[in-house]
C-alpha cells in the first residue's frame, strides 16, 4: 500500500455558513466520510482544519504574513490514506464532503526516500 495525501481546498466566499444543524449535519458527513475510510483499515491520520493564519518563510531572513486571503482557493485542511494506487486513493477522494459545496481535493502519492 502507498501514502496518498489529500489536500481540501475551498473558496471561502462559496460556502454558505448555515444554520447551526446545517453546520452539524456537514460536520456529520465529514465524520461519516473519514469513519467509512477508517473502517476499511485505509486512515492513516485523519488530519486536521488548517486555521486561516500563518506565516510564509521565503528565506531565512523573510517572514511574511500569509496565506493571503485574496486567493481564490484556501488550504482548509488534510488528511493521509493509504491505497494500492492513485485511482483507488481518488475513488475514496470522490466521497468527500468538499465537493458539495465547491470545494476541492487534491490526491498526492507520499513519496518514500
Amino acid at each position: 500500500m502507498k501514502s496518498f495525501l489529500f489536500v481540501f481546498r475551498n473558496d471561502y466566499d462559496v460556502v454558505p455558513q448555515g444554520t447551526v444543524e446545517e453546520r452539524q449535519a456537514m460536520t456529520k458527513r465529514w465524520m461519516d466520510w473519514i469513519g467509512g475510510i477508517a473502517a476499511q483499515g485505509m486512515l492513516v491520520d485523519r488530519g486536521n482544519r488548517l486555521e486561516s493564519s500563518g506565516k510564509v518563510v521565503r528565506s531565512k531572513t523573510l517572514v511574511t504574513d500569509g496565506p493571503y486571503t485574496e486567493i481564490k482557493e484556501t488550504l482548509g485542511g488534510y488528511t493521509l490514506v493509504k491505497a494500492a494506487s492513485l485511482e483507488d486513493a481518488v475513488n475514496l477522494a470522490k466521497g468527500c464532503p468538499i465537493l458539495t459545496v465547491g470545494g476541492n481535493v487534491e490526491v498526492r502519492e507520499v513519496s518514500v526516500l
